[in-house]
């Protein structure tokens, strides 16, 4: 079983969830589309989504290429940290986004955890 292909797929989940949450504030707030502003609530829950958009770029390739080259369990380890993160990351700024902090750091930690990794992987198979 390939858990690092695992983890990737639950962080593409986890983004569309948290999308269809978007759609439930827009509805909840009563903000028509196209509008990304008007209700503070619904707003917050917008930024995460985008947030977590912009967090994926980075995390999915690093994942994916960490995998290749360190033991699928603890490459996919680490992706669970940054799914936890997210998901933290999404309550704490729905309550207060100044608090927000915990949940953004074990998102980004891990994803330059997995950069660092991919990178060090690729080149010592290249120095080979």
């Amino acid at each position: 079983m390939n858990y690092v292909h695992i983890v990737a797929v639950l962080a593409v989940l986890q983004f569309f969830l948290f999308g269809i949450l978007v759609g439930r504030a827009r509805a909840k707030y009563g903000v028509k589309a196209p509008a990304t502003s008007g209700n503070e609530h619904f707003e917050r829950a917008f930024r995460v989504h985008m947030n977590t958009l912009e967090q994926l770029i980075g995390f999915l390739p690093a994942l994916l290429i960490a995998g290749l080259y360190w033991p699928n369990t603890i490459i996919a380890g680490i992706g669970v940290i940054y799914l936890v993160g997210r998901f933290l990351y999404r309550q704490l700024y729905i309550a207060d986004p100044a608090k927000r902090g915990p949940g953004f750091l074990l998102t980004v930690i891990p994803t330059f955890t997995l950069l660092a990794a991919a990178l060090v992987g690729a080149a010592t198979r290249f120095a080979a």
